[in-house]
């Protein structure tokens, strides 16, 4: 059996942070818990003090497939490379044809660089391009394969 989780990535800014990855990933934000009608009235029930409402945001895998993401507000800035990336598939995977995958993949660059991803660098393999490192709008890095 395995264990259920989630992946948290420490920001400045939660709430932009996952409007760009609900945007690469196709996710939605997380509903307010069960007998909640929003989340102010659950920070207000646990008594969390309003000046933090905003420290952190939350995503869902709408298949219900995916693990659950968290945005929590740090005050340091990132500092050196991620040990840790994701592997964005836009195109499918490299089980899919190249000439299906990739012009999938370009256009996934197109909306990820519009909403403020850069790319880091461009691979290819067997002469042609293959997939990019790019990085969030804080400086994440992941690949778009």
């Amino acid at each position: 059996m395995s264990t259920r989780w989630s992946l948290t990535i420490d920001c400045a800014d939660p709430a932009r942070l996952a409007e760009f990855w609900a945007l690469a990933l196709g996710y939605a934000r997380k509903p307010p818990p069960k007998g909640f009608g929003n989340w102010e009235e659950w920070f207000a029930h646990y008594d969390v003090p309003e000046e933090e409402w905003d420290d952190g945001a939350y995503l869902t895998d709408p298949d219900g497939e995916g693990p659950a993401l968290s945005f929590m507000k740090v005050p340091e800035p990132k500092a050196g490379k991620n040990r840790l990336h994701l592997d964005v598939q836009a195109g499918g995977g490299r089980e899919v044809q190249w000439e299906v995958r990739w012009p999938r993949v370009r256009e996934a660059l197109g909306r990820l660089t519009d909403a403020g991803a850069r790319v880091v660098h461009e691979y290819e393999a067997q002469g042609r391009p293959d997939h990019y490192m790019m990085a969030d709008p804080e400086g994440n890095e992941f690949c778009l394969l």
